[in-house]
C-alpha cells in the first residue's frame, strides 16, 4: 500500500495556505475599488493609446468594446435614439449644448461604472478560471476511466486506481463551485452580465431583448438547478464506482461485480454527453449571453481532455518513480503521450473550424467573441495555439520520445499551462475585459488549487490497493507491451 508521505503532505497544504492567504488579499483589495480607480484605469488606458504605451492592448476602443459586450443596446433602441436626436436638431443651441453634456456625463458614469465592475471581478475571475480548470479536468479523468471501462480496454486497468485518486478531487472543487455560482445568483460579483438586475425589463434602461429572448433557459433558477444536477450526477456516479471497484478486488461473483460497474459507466458516459455541453453553455458561454457557438460544447471538452491526460501521465509518472505503481512499464507511458499527442491534435483541429468558419462568415453576432480577443488578449489568444499544438507536436511526435517520462514531463507542463491560458482567454475577456493582467490573484488561486488537487488526490490513492485485483484484464494490462514499428515492422499491440 502506497503511504502518503508527511513532506508531500505538507507542500500541499503549504500550496493551499499559500493561495488562500493571496486570494483573501485580493478580494479584500478588489473590494476597496472605487468609482475613483475606475475612472483612472479608463484615463491610463487613454494616455497608454494616445501615447502608444501598449499598443492595441489599451486602446480606448478595446475599453469600449468591452463595456459594451455587456450593455449591447438593441437596433430597435439604437433607431430610437437617431429618431429622437433628429427631433431634437430644432430646439436651442444652448439646450442642445447643455443636453450633449448631460448626456456625456451620463455615458462616462456608466462607463465607469462598468469598469469599476471589472476592476472588483478581477480576483474572482482569476479564481473561477483555476476553479473551472481544476473542476474540468477532475471530470475528464473520470470520464476518461469510464470510457476505460466500456471499452473493456487491457492496457490501462494498472493505472485505473490512478485515475480514481484523481477523481477524488471532484468533491471539494463541485462544493466550491456551487458556493461561486450562488454567489453570482445573489450578486456578490458580476461574472455573469444576464444576471445583472433590470435585463429582463422591459421598462428598465439595462433591458436587453436579446437576452430576455434567452430567458427560457438564461434565469438564475434554471440556471441553479441545472448546475447541482450537473454536479450531483458527476460526483453521485464517482462514489458508485469508486465503491464498485474496490469492491471488486475481493468479489467473488462470476464477475457480476464487473459487469455492475461496467453497466453505471455507460449509463455516466450517455449523462455526461449531455450534461458536459450544457455545463459548457450555463458556465462559459453565459459569461457572453450574445454569442453562441454550436462547437462550443466539443472545443471546451477537448482543452479539458488534454489537461486530464497530461494530469494522468504526471501523476503515474511520480507514483512509478516511488514504486507504487506495480506493473507499469514504458509502454503504458507511451499510450498516454499517444493520447496527449491525438487530442492536441484533435483541440486545434476544433479551434480552428470554430475560427475560421466565424472569420470566413463575419457576422456581427458571432465576430463580437473574437474581435473582444484580438483586441485585448491577442499574445495569450495566439499564444496557446503554439503552446497547445505546435510545442507538443514537435516534442511528442517522436515514438521513442513517447516512451520517456522526462519528455512527457515537458511537453505536459506546457500542455497544461497553455489549456489554463485557454480557459483565461475564455473567462477574463467577458469579466474584466481590459482590466486584465497576471499576478497575485491568478497565482493564488493556481497555488490553492493544485495543493487541493495534491492532498485530494495521494490521500485517496493511499486507501486502497493500487492495482485492480478484481479486473478481468489485469494480466493483459501487466504484459501489455507497444511494438515499436520502425524497429519490428508491426504495429502496437498486446504482448502475451
Amino acid at each position: 500500500m502506497y503511504q502518503f508521505s508527511g513532506r508531500l503532505k505538507t507542500f500541499s497544504l503549504a500550496l493551499i495556505v499559500l493561495g488562500f492567504v493571496g486570494l483573501a488579499y485580493s478580494f479584500y483589495n478588489g473590494s476597496q475599488k472605487t468609482l475613483e480607480d475606475a475612472k483612472h484605469a479608463i484615463e491610463a488606458a487613454s494616455n497608454d493609446a494616445h501615447g502608444g504605451g501598449h499598443g492595441e492592448a489599451a486602446t480606448p476602443h478595446a475599453a469600449e468594446a468591452s463595456h459594451d459586450s455587456h450593455a449591447v443596446k438593441t437596433d430597435k433602441e439604437a433607431h430610437a435614439a437617431m429618431i429622437h436626436a433628429s427631433e431634437d436638431k430644432d430646439t436651442s443651441h444652448g439646450d442642445a449644448h447643455a443636453s450633449s453634456e448631460a448626456h456625456g456625463t451620463s455615458h462616462d458614469d456608466e462607463h465607469a461604472t462598468h469598469v469599476l465592475h471589472q476592476l472588483q471581478n478581477r480576483p474572482w475571475s482569476a479564481f473561477y478560471v483555476a476553479l473551472f480548470f481544476s473542476l474540468g479536468l477532475t471530470l475528464l479523468v473520470l470520464t476518461f476511466y469510464a470510457i476505460q471501462r466500456v471499452a473493456q480496454v487491457g492496457w490501462s486497468v494498472v493505472i485505473l486506481r490512478v485515475m480514481e485518486a484523481i477523481t477524488a478531487n471532484l468533491l471539494p472543487v463541485s462544493i466550491i463551485m456551487i458556493l461561486v455560482l450562488a454567489a453570482s445568483v445573489m450578486h456578490i460579483n458580476h461574472l455573469f452580465p444576464w444576471m445583472a438586475e433590470g435585463v429582463f425589463d422591459p421598462e428598465s434602461d439595462k433591458y436587453d431583448a436579446i437576452i430576455d429572448g434567452k430567458s427560457i433557459w438564461m434565469n438564475a433558477t434554471g440556471f441553479m438547478l441545472r448546475s447541482i444536477a450537473y454536479l450531483v450526477i458527476w460526483n453521485v456516479y464517482r462514489f458508485l464506482i469508486r465503491k464498485g471497484s474496490i469492491k471488486e478486488d475481493t468479489a467473488n461473483d462470476g464477475n457480476k461485480t464487473y459487469k455492475k460497474n461496467y453497466n453505471m459507466s455507460v449509463i455516466f458516459l450517455f449523462l455526461f454527453m449531455i450534461t458536459e455541453s450544457m455545463m459548457s453553455w450555463d458556465w462559459i458561454m453565459g459569461l457572453d449571453p450574445h454569442w453562441f457557438s454550436t462547437l462550443f460544447g466539443w472545443y471546451v471538452l477537448a482543452t479539458l481532455l488534454v489537461s486530464a491526460l497530461t494530469v494522468i501521465a504526471f501523476v503515474t509518472i511520480y507514483l512509478r518513480s516511488k514504486n507504487a505503481l506495480p506493473g507499469i512499464n514504458d509502454s503504458h507511458i507511451h499510450d498516454l503521450a499517444k493520447f496527449m499527442f491525438g487530442f492536441s491534435v484533435f483541440w486545434t483541429y476544433l479551434w480552428f473550424a470554430q475560427f475560421m468558419l466565424i472569420w470566413y462568415a463575419d457576422i456581427p453576432e458571432e465576430t463580437t467573441y473574437f474581435v473582444a480577443r484580438f483586441t485585448e488578449y491577442k499574445l495569450p489568444f495566439l499564444g496557446m495555439v503554439v503552446m497547445n499544438f505546435v510545442f507538443p507536436i514537435l516534442l511528442l511526435i517522436n515514438s521513442d520520445f513517447k516512451s520517456r517520462p522526462w519528455f512527457v514531463f515537458i511537453g505536459g507542463t506546457v500542455i497544461l499551462m497553455g489549456h489554463y491560458v485557454d480557459v483565461f482567454v475564455m473567462v477574463m475577456p467577458s469579466t474584466v475585459g481590459a482590466q486584465w493582467s497576471f499576478g497575485i490573484p491568478e497565482l493564488s488561486a493556481i497555488f490553492f488549487f493544485i495543493g487541493l488537487f495534491i492532498y485530494t488526490t495521494f490521500s485517496a490513492f493511499a486507501k486502497a490497493n493500487p492495482i485492480t485485483k478484481g479486473n478481468p484484464f489485469l494480466k493483459e494490462s501487466e504484459h501489455f507491451h507497444y511494438y515499436n514499428i520502425e524497429h519490428t515492422g508491426e504495429g502496437s499491440g498486446d504482448h502475451h
